[in-house]
């Protein structure tokens, strides 16, 4: 079919518009050949004609149909162009949030400037193993291919990974390097992966900087080789850098900053590590600040810098090195803010004392003056001379930011050579997978030298891409075996040849810098005539004489060669260099130079701009003769040259792996597309060229199944055949007449581009014919559906009406007589009550008339009468207020007299006091006669004292005269008080009498009001009782509301109650099941650790050379691992080795002895308790002594006594501290002497364990002892300090009390004598009495244990006869329960008797503990003697059997006739049997080997008893328990643990292995259980049974341990059930079509994806189900207890939705309307499974509830807000991140279905936004469910219980 034929009405075109690059638009009418315009509408609605070119009338390109649009893989489009890759691209990524597309090998992966959830351990874990085709394009899916085709290939790989700055190179390098860590692991304990990662961090710091287009932009390229081992495991890596920025040193544009690392110093400059660096802020320093831009929105330079130095410290880079590191960066800055001063135009110089110069030179640790004189100087060099040239200001600076560039290059490649020291692999490495990171294409409007370098890079990049793609393009078609022609691809050789060629660009521009006098003019000159109009490449600019232009496969590029030349020779002064190298103070500087050669000229060539890798970090080819000799002469130009060669060298020995980074905005806003900058992206990476070059073949390709199925509706019947590949070929042969668009290869049809769009359309317009037709019928039916139920509503209707209508006439006729009759009597009844009404209102009016004309002529004489009343008291009133005035005035008068004679009486006074004064005034000098004057008054003084003395005597005498009168008028006024009383009494009487009546009359009045008020009051409260009784009622109503209300509240609250009470309940579950998840966990890892030692131990064995001949000892520890199953982390193992077996030459290993342990870690733990004890009672005695020591210094006379008390508590605390010494070393020797020898063993865990306990302590009781020590030291100084003192109180010492009382002079010491002896005697009496008291005490206690003791030995004479008349097998059971019963009772009275004092109590236990392990010892010697009589009597009495037989043989045929036979009873005797099995010792090892190490569980095992062998160890066990052989039954369980674990090592990979073990495990714990003798696990036993429990032993901790390894094996169970299920979850829940022809298959790219189309070896639903049945019957045939049984199958349904659900949501193609259905319809065939089995309750349909979610999702409707809410209410199960990827993902397969809106998929995120939630993507398929274990007891009898003798057990007999 001709291409213009495409192009008819409603096609849809692309053409190019200036803003969107592609524009959309519709034909509005058929193209036909010879048009010169289209008719177009575009998608707004705007009609335009389109122009097409007259030249080439070349149509606009096609677009895509819509279900094509979103596609994972670029390829496969149907129409392969430049606007269907960029409208697929922008589809992707804003509708769908998808950064990664694959675009045939290569994945195109767009910056989204935000982080997405997309990276977690979850994801890398989907990713690992999967085919690359079969998920969606991620970073992971190229790093896993990359990984596995290493593997499977033995080829190196490498991961290219380009773009713009900005793009996201760094970061998608990062991610590929972390999937290789996590995936492939370390080959050693060294974390090889973590120190790769831990790369990135300090790389960044110190080539990373923030730029206009990227906060974080990679400055260099690198490529890093990540090392494998054998076994594909991470061994090291390997680091080459290209092209490091060193201008970026010293100068950075607006908004830019310099290397991160700087300002990571500034910031953390407060450390007091960094003060010696005399660092201050960014803004500070010249080579910081230039930028303007110092801070990066959201990220801290301070906390990044301890994660530098943190990457540092793990790779290997030590603190000292790490601050020299950063004394080089800070004198770097310090160089920076050095200035210079001219003196001349060519000549300056440093201002004297320059700080910045001199800090510089002190952390540089060289000479001041030097480097000052250097930095203005330089050095000339001729043939015979030498000068010093000083140099101007302008050269001095380029000159110091060299300096300052060519230190920070050097440490640069210093770090990168230590980085790449330690990540070196320690062994061989096998292969390695290459990441390079390198600068995509660049072109800015002012190009320079770093741009030339950056694209001559891509360039060389390019052609190997683009041979790369035409080889595998090649490879296809002839694996398919196709003709094919040389496709045209676009080769830029020439333009490489231009570049680095001989008289390239290159070779010219080192030869200019080899001239003398070499500038960027000539340079440019030179290229002008080498290559202007000679190469087509090769361009020169109109306007200008100092440029050129080179045409890359890119774009054009226009290069400025202003500083060309500079850039490419990077001088840097020899004199400098010098000085820095000779500073001997800081080591680390001339480690940076010791590679450079000693001569450099001042023209040498080293980096500038960006240099290239340290060349310590490339693998050069063989050296050549006198390279090193002449490798300072290099320049910039040469060195990247070469180093590209080797790079490209590298590539092409390896598999490349492509990741093209695009950057969609400028801006880096989140996922915003800029159409223009992702075109220009697209074309400068490759991805337009790979579009191009598969274009040109066959872009297309199906196999023939996958065409079939698709296009199966555009065949007929008859056209189908047998044979799909005929079939296709006579289907294609009627479609498309012209053969060039399609070819057959051997599994695949290959078709140009357009012609899957053709076949797309010819289908989409079949289906759409079919669906009108399906329609048409469909409406017509259902029209004349609609119209019957129409026609017979219409007759019922009319029925019914009709007949309402008549019923409603006769109701109207009734109606019409009834309101007659009804009228008539109403109107009566109204007349009647309008007349009594009328007659009933007169009355009323006349009585209220007549008794209103009373009541006022009641009124009328009242009023007369008060107001007489009121007359006679005014008038009264009147005539009092007269004569008050009266009165008032007379006295007024008076007072007025008084004042005038006083007032003249004043005045008078005045004039003598006036005439006094002049007086004074006129004898104002008459001082003489004073002071006589005053002679005289202190002589009448004098005599006025001694009158004054006679005076007081006599008034004395007159007081007491004074006093009796003063008595007698008191008398007097007391009696004329009394008598005013009287008066004043009757005067208030009087008063009172006048206020009552008055009193009286206000009473009368106000009863009056009263009354009034009284009948007003009773009215307002008749009215007021009338509304309270409707407030009542009102009232009423409310509480009936209200009590309605509390009662719904009541009830809504008890159901709110019981919701939160099963919430909780629910909660509590989940963390109890977190916390045994947690607790499984633990035991997962622990077995992970166990075999991980065991591994390593065996590898350890390999590498030990031969043993020594003789003895051969095999390691403890193998032993103790394998049975270490109990969560107690003090439970340790040893090994269990006979005494015998030491003869041999090689010991086997035995497994520990568990409960001897766990008795030894009992009485380890009772000894530590009584030390704990004896430590409190010490610190008791302590508190008594301090307490005693108050005491005596209050009561110094009773020192003495005290002293002495004090002492012999201290004597009972030495000997208690003795006898428990004693007793813990005899406990400590018996312990060494009586055990095993295993036990004791030299590194037995045990014993190691219970000798450290012992020791803590006795060292325990040392420190105590030394603590009592002290305590006495103490008391005796004190005693000899106040020893003076109480010898003068003490009767001890006769001679000294006789002088003492010599030398008592004076009464007063001999009453003090006295009082003390007195004293003294009294406290020798008390205590004299409490010494006699303590002896009656003793005596009576002694009288009392004698009389007990008398008691007990007449009750142990009555056990000995009861005891003497039992059969001898009972003797020794009753007198040990007698024994038992004994020391009970014992216990117990003394716990009564020592209650009160603990010392002598722990002084009983410790020996009584000894005494209990003395009868252990021996019970032990008396069961070997038991074992031993036994055994001599089945010898005697098997030597009696033979006897009797040979006497029966010497008997004749006659006796034996004639004497009557008698029957042997022995085998009818052991038929009752006890359920019991006995064995030896030494067939314990075969016990364990024929019944759990070779036992098969598909050969001997498939015909016994579920759970045969749990049955026989149990019953092995109970012999042991009932011959009470402690030993025997450690021995054989510890045995039974290491059989099954080591059966599960080594074939744990087996199902039915590891099944049968489980359940028989469950089994014998279950046995444990149920015969233990617990109420608990009695209940549902039989009599019999319950006589079968064990008797001597508590196997508690053996039951948790045998929990501990049965949780093990489940916890294994899952893991070899998951891996037989995961291949064909995938492909038999997704991929397979259950539903034939229900969703086709869309046309897939170059990564082809797993078909769908159920193939031969693939995997349907029915594989799963019937591995299931297989799981199912293999675990009930092996006796699995069915809840157990439940949760196993509710684990395999859980790894079954998980992995399921995380495939869906990793795969667009996957999610689809019919793809849902698909899923649905497996997930109830998976239900219809666990019905037939019985197994709905097992809460495994639970956990298919998100894939069942999911599904519904998939195919509910997606369009209104109701739609959004149904949802949001139906996907519970699901997460928010979990609907949204769904609905992102959500593809449609036909034309049919609709695609999900964006505004859709926001109203989902706003409503679900209050979810909490997960906002982890994927479920945990790795996720198991804590398992219990049910008791469930068995019915079966012991003793019925048959041994098989296929078991080859018959060294073991029943009992």
């Amino acid at each position: 079919m001709a291409a213009s034929e495409l192009y008819t009405k409603y096609a849809r075109v692309w053409i190019p518009d200036p803003e969107e690059v592609w524009k959309s638009a519709e034909l509005l009418k058929d193209y036909k050949p010879g048009d010169k315009v289209l008719q177009l509408r575009l998608e707004e609605g705007k009609d335009l004609e389109y122009c097409l070119d007259p030249k080439t009338k070349e149509l606009p390109p096609l677009r895509n149909p819509d279900i094509l649009v979103g596609e994972n893989d670029l390829t496969a489009l149907s129409y392969l162009h430049e606007p269907a890759v960029l409208h697929n691209l922008k589809v992707r990524f804003i509708d769908s949030k998808l950064i990664y597309t694959y675009c045939g090998i290569v994945l195109v992966a767009i910056n989204p400037y935000e982080q997405l959830p997309i990276y977690g351990e979850d994801i890398i874990n989907a990713y690992s193993g999967q085919n690359m085709g079969d998920m969606d394009p991620h970073i992971f899916a190229v790093a896993e291919e990359a990984y596995k085709q290493m593997a499977r290939d033995e080829r190196n790989q490498s991961i290219i990974v380009s773009g713009e700055s900005g793009a996201g190179k760094t970061v998608s390098a990062k991610y590929a390097m972390r999937y290789f860590a996590t995936v492939s692991g370390s080959a050693s304990e060294a974390n090889v992966e973590e120190k790769v990662l831990a790369s990135n961090p300090i790389m960044e710091s110190i080539g990373n900087a923030k730029t206009t287009r990227n906060d974080n932009s990679s400055r260099f390229g690198k490529y890093i080789e990540i090392g494998f081992d054998k076994r594909y495991r991470i061994i090291g890596a390997n680091m080459r850098t290209y092209l490091l920025e060193k201008s970026r040193v010293v100068f950075q544009a607006e908004e830019e900053r310099n290397y991160h690392i700087f300002y990571q110093l500034c910031a953390s400059a407060a450390l007091p590590e960094f003060k010696t660096l005399r660092l201050g802020n960014a803004n500070y320093f010249h080579y910081t600040k230039q930028g303007g831009s110092p801070v990066i929105d959201g990220v801290d330079d301070a906390k990044e810098m301890v994660n530098t130095r943190q990457a540092c410290t793990l790779l290997g880079i030590s603190d000292s090195y790490q601050m020299g590191i950063f004394r080089i960066l800070a004198g770097i800055l310090h160089l920076g803010n050095v200035e210079f001063v001219s003196r001349d135009s060519d000549s300056c110089t440093v201002p004297p004392k320059h700080e910045p110069l001199t800090i510089f030179c002190d952390l540089m640790g060289v000479e001041y003056e030097e480097m000052a004189h250097w930095l203005c100087h330089r050095k000339l060099a001729t043939a015979t001379e030498t000068y010093i040239k000083p140099i101007s200001k302008l050269h001095a600076i380029n000159a110091r930011d060299a300096l300052a560039k060519h230190i920070y290059a050097n440490l640069f490649n210093w770090i990168v050579d230590h980085v790449n020291k330690a990540l070196h692999a320690t062994v061989k490495q096998h292969s390695f997978i290459g990441v390079l990171d390198i600068y995509g294409f660049e072109t800015f409007e002012i190009n320079s030298f770093e741009q030339f370098c950056i694209n001559y890079a891509n360039e060389k990049l390019q052609q190997q891409f683009n041979m790369h793609v035409f080889k595998l393009e090649q490879e296809e078609y002839m694996k398919e075996q196709i003709p094919w022609t040389l496709i045209d691809f676009y080769d830029n050789q020439p333009c490489i040849n231009l570049i680095e060629a001989k008289m390239g660009v290159l070779d010219l521009l080192d030869e200019e810098c080899k001239m003398p006098k070499g500038s960027d003019d000539s340079w440019a000159q030179k290229l002008y005539n080498t290559h202007l109009n000679k190469c087509a490449l090769f361009e020169k600019p109109r306007l200008s004489n100092k440029a050129f232009i080179i045409k890359h496969f890119a774009d054009k590029v226009e290069y400025q060669c202003e500083g060309f030349l500079e850039k490419n020779k990077d001088t840097v002064y020899e004199e400098q260099i010098k000085v820095l190298k000779s500073s001997k103070k800081f080591k680390l500087l001339p480690e940076l130079f010791q590679d450079e050669e000693k001569v450099l000229s001042p023209t040498s060539a080293t980096p500038s701009g960006r240099v290239p890798l340290s060349r310590t970090a490339v693998k050069p080819a063989k050296a050549r003769p006198g390279q090193a000799s002449k490798e300072h002469k290099k320049t910039v130009g040469h060195q990247f040259r070469n180093s590209l060669h080797l790079l490209m060298e590298t590539l092409n020995a390896t598999t490349p792996h492509y990741v093209r980074c695009i950057k969609p905005n400028d801006f880096k806003f989140p996922f915003t597309f800029d159409e223009k900058r992702a075109v220009q992206q697209l074309r400068a990476c490759g991805v337009l060229e790979t579009i191009r070059i598969s274009a040109a073949g066959f872009p297309s390709r199906w196999t023939y199944q996958e065409f079939f199925s698709r296009y199966r509706v555009l065949m007929k019947q008859r056209d189908v055949l047998g044979d799909r590949k005929q079939t296709c070929k006579n289907v294609l042969e009627k479609l498309i007449q012209d053969k060039d668009k399609y070819q057959f290869g051997k599994t695949k049809i290959f078709f140009r581009a357009g012609q899957v769009a053709y076949l797309e359309k010819i289908r989409a317009d079949k289906l759409r014919a079919a669906c009108i037709r399906i329609q048409k019928t469909i409406r017509g039916w259902l029209m004349r559906k609609k119209y019957m139920r129409m026609r017979k509503a219409a007759v019922t209707i009319q029925r019914h009406v009709r007949g309402y209508q008549a019923r409603c006439y006769a109701k109207f006729l009734r109606r019409t007589r009834a309101a007659i009759t009804i009228q008539k009597f109403q109107r009566m009844y109204v007349v009647r009550k309008r007349y009594q009404r009328m007659r009933a209102t007169t009355i009323a009016l006349q009585a209220l008339l007549r008794g209103y004309m009373v009541r006022n002529k009641y009124q009328m004489m009242l009023r007369e009468h008060k107001t007489v009343i009121i007359q006679k008291h005014v008038r009264g009133w009147l005539a009092r207020l007269h004569y008050c005035r009266i009165l008032k005035a007379i006295v007024y008068l008076q007072c007025c007299y008084r004042r005038m004679m006083a007032k003249r009486e004043l005045k008078k006074l005045k004039i003598e006091a006036r005439s006094v004064e002049r007086y004074k005034k006129l004898h104002i000098g008459l001082e003489n006669k004073i002071m006589q004057l005053q002679r005289k008054i202190d002589e009448q003084n004098k005599e006025y004292k001694s009158l004054l003395e006679k005076m007081s005597n006599l008034e004395i005498t007159y007081s007491t005269e004074t006093e009796k009168l003063r008595n007698d008028v008191e008398r007097l006024r007391m009696s004329e008080e009394e008598a005013k009383n009287a008066t004043n009494r009757v005067i208030s009487l009087q008063e009172e009498i006048a206020k009552l009546r008055k009193e009286l009359h206000q009473t009368q009045s106000e009863k009056k009001t009263i009354e009034e008020w009284a009948d007003k009051y009773k009215h307002d409260t008749e009215q007021l009782v009338s509304e309270l009784k409707e407030q009542n009622t009102l009232l009423k109503t409310e509480k009936e509301d209200l009590n309605r209300r509390i009662h719904d509240q009541a009830r809504e609250i008890t159901e709110s109650m019981e919701r939160k009470l099963v919430e909780e309940t629910k909660q509590l579950e989940l963390d109890l099941n977190d916390e045994r998840l947690r607790y499984q966990n633990l035991l997962n890892e622990f077995s992970r650790l166990e075999e991980r030692y065991d591994d390593l131990k065996d590898e350890m064995n390999l590498m030990v050379s031969i043993p020594k001949p003789g003895h051969k000892r095999t390691d403890s520890t193998h032993s103790s691992n394998e049975s270490e199953y109990t969560f107690s982390s003090e439970i340790t193992e040893a090994e269990d080795l006979p005494v015998r077996m030491e003869q041999e030459p090689s010991e086997k290993k035995a497994p520990l002895d568990m409960s001897l342990f766990l008795k030894l870690q009992k009485r380890v733990t009772e000894l530590e308790q009584e030390k704990q004890s004896l430590q409190d009672e010490l610190d008791r005695k302590e508190e008594q002594a301090l307490r005693a020591k108050a005491k005596e210094e209050e009561r110094p006379p009773m020192r003495g006594a005290e002293l002495e008390y004090e002492s012999l508590k201290r004597q009972e605390l030495e000997s208690e501290n003795k006898k428990l010494k004693n007793e813990l070393n005899e406990l400590q020797k018996a312990l060494t002497e009586t055990r095993a020898p295993e036990v004791t063993a030299p590194g037995a865990p045990a014993y190691r364990v219970l000798l450290d306990q012992l020791t803590s302590v006795s060292e325990e009781l040392e420190v105590r002892k030394e603590e009592v020590l002290i305590l006495r030291s103490q008391l005796v100084s004190q005693k000899e300090a106040i020893q003076p003192k109480e010898d003068k109180n003490t009767m001890t010492d006769a001679t000294l009390l006789l002088e003492d009382v010599q030398k008592m002079k004076d009464k007063g010491e001999i009453a003090q004598a006295y009082i003390g002896l007195k004293e003294t005697n009294r406290l020798l009496e008390s205590q004299l009495q409490s010494q006699k008291k303590s002896h009656e005490n003793e005596l009576e206690s002694l009288r009392g244990e004698i009389q007990s003791l008398k008691e007990e030995n007449n009750r142990q004479q009555q056990l000995l006869a009861q005891n003497l008349q039992l059969p001898p097998e009972a003797r020794i059971e009753a007198s040990l329960q007698h024994e038992i019963t004994r020391l009970t009772n014992e216990n117990l009275f003394y716990e009564e008797l020592y209650a009160d004092d603990p010392k002598k109590y722990q002084l009983y236990r410790i020996s009584l503990y000894k005494r209990m392990i003395d009868l252990m010892e021996q019970l032990e010697k008396q069961d070997k003697t038991v074992r031993k009589l036994k055994k001599q009597l089945k010898v005697f009495a098997k030597k009696i059997g033979e006897l009797e037989v040979g006497q029966m043989e010497n008997i004749s045929p006659g006796q034996i006739i004639d004497e009557p036979i008698r029957p042997v009873n022995i085998p009818r005797k052991e038929k009752d049997f006890q359920g019991m099995l006995e064995y030896k010792r030494e067939d314990e090892q075969k016990l364990v080997k024929n019944l759990i190490l070779e036992l098969k569980p598909r050969g001997v095992a498939v015909n016994l008893i579920p759970g045969l062998p749990a049955y026989i160890l149990f019953m092995c066990v109970r012999h042991a328990d009932y011959l009470n052989d402690d030993q025997k039954v450690r021995s054989l369980l510890t045995s039974t643990i290491n059989g099954i674990k080591k059966v599960l090592k080594k074939r744990g990979d087996d199902f039915e292995t590891v099944s049968f073990w489980l359940s028989n495990t469950c089994r014998f714990l279950h046995c444990l259980k149920q015969y233990s003798g617990e109420e608990g696990f009695m209940k549902h036993n039989t009599p019999r049974q319950n006589e079968h429990c064990l008797t001597n032993f508590d196997l508690a901790e053996y039951r948790q341990v045998l929990s501990d390894l049965a949780i093990q094996i489940y916890q294994q169970l899952v893991r070899v059930l998951e891996n037989i299920l995961q291949p064909m979850i995938v492909s038999g829940m997704l991929e397979h079509e259950t539903i034939q022809g229900v969703s086709g298959v869309k046309p897939t790219g170059l990564r082809k994806r797993t078909s769908s189309i159920a193939d031969e070896g693939t995997y349907t639903l029915d594989s799963i189900i019937r591995q299931l049945n297989s799981f199912h019957s293999v675990m009930c045939q092996h006796g699995m207890d069915p809840e157990l049984i439940k949760q196993v199958v509710k684990q395999m349904f859980y790894i079954i939705g998980a992995v399921t659900l995380n495939n869906l949501l990793l795969r667009k193609d996957m999610c689809s309307w019919s793809k849902g259905m698909q899923i649905r319809y497996n997930v109830s065939q998976l239900e219809e499974w666990l019905r037939d089995k019985n197994l709905m309750n097992s809460g495994a349909k639970e956990t298919l509830e998100p894939l069942i979610q999911a599904a519904q999702l998939l195919q509910v409707k997606k369009k209104t807000d109701e739609d959004a809410e149904a949802i949001c209410s139906m996907c519970n199960a699901l997460t928010t991140a979990q609907i949204v990827k769904v609905l992102n993902l959500y593809t449609p397969v036909n034309e049919f279905e609709e695609r999900v809106l964006v505004s859709f998929i926001r109203t989902i995120q706003v409503r679900l936004r209050d979810r909490k939630d997960s906002p982890q993507l994927l479920m945990d398929a790795k996720h198991i469910f804590p398992v219990t274990f049910p008791f469930n007891p068995s019915s079966l009898a012991l003793e019925t219980i048959q041994i098989p003798a296929s078991l080859g057990l018959g060294f073991i007999s029943r009992v």
